[in-house]
C-alpha cells in the first residue's frame, strides 16, 4: 500500500454555536463553527462519566452558504471530512501554536429547520450539500411520506397495467 493514505473523519453531533459566515477576498464563503461530540465511558470506581469533545469545523463553498443559513447553535448534523492542522508563532509568548479543524466535504443536517437538538415532530427534515468538489451525495434524507389512504389498496387488475 506504498503511497495510498487516508484522512477521513465522520462525526454525528451538536453544534456548540451558531456557524460564523465570511467570504475571501476573492468572494468564496467560508462557514466556521464548532461541533460537540458526547462519550460515555465507566470510571475505575465503575461510574458512568460522560465527556465531551469539541471539534473546530470549516465549510467552504455552498455548503458554507447552506451551513449559515440553516445551522444554528444545538443543530444536530453528520459531518464527514477530513483533519488539518494549521501552526503559528504567537506573538506574545513566541510559542508554536497548532489548531487541528475538520474540513467539511459532505454535510447532512439531521435537526429539521429552525430546530435545535432535541426538537422536532420525529422527522428527519435534512439535506446533504458537498463542497465545489461535487463528490458528496445527494440522497434526500426526508422521511417518505405515508400513502394516501386507499391508495395501492386492493389486488392488481388488468386495468392496472399500462400497455
Amino acid at each position: 500500500m506504498a503511497g495510498k493514505s487516508v484522512n477521513k473523519v465522520i462525526l454525528l453531533g451538536n453544534l456548540g454555536k451558531d456557524p460564523e459566515l465570511k467570504y475571501t477576498p476573492s468572494g468564496t464563503p467560508v462557514a466556521k463553527f464548532s461541533l460537540a461530540t458526547n462519550d460515555r465511558y465507566k470510571d475505575k470506581d465503575g461510574n458512568w462519566q460522560d465527556r465531551t469533545e469539541w471539534h473546530n469545523i470549516t465549510a467552504w463553498a455552498r455548503t458554507a452558504e447552506i451551513a449559515g443559513e440553516y445551522l444554528k447553535k444545538g443543530s444536530k448534523v453528520y459531518i464527514e471530512g477530513s483533519l488539518r492542522t494549521h501552526s503559528w508563532d504567537d506573538k506574545t509568548s513566541g510559542q508554536k501554536k497548532y489548531m487541528t479543524e475538520i474540513i467539511v466535504n459532505d454535510l447532512v443536517m439531521l435537526s429539521g429547520r429552525g430546530e435545535s437538538a432535541g426538537g422536532g415532530d420525529g422527522s428527519s427534515r435534512g439535506a446533504s450539500s458537498s463542497s465545489a468538489s461535487g463528490s458528496g451525495n445527494n440522497f434526500d434524507q426526508r422521511t417518505p411520506e405515508p400513502e394516501p389512504a386507499g391508495a395501492g389498496a386492493g389486488p392488481i387488475t388488468d386495468e392496472d397495467i399500462p400497455f
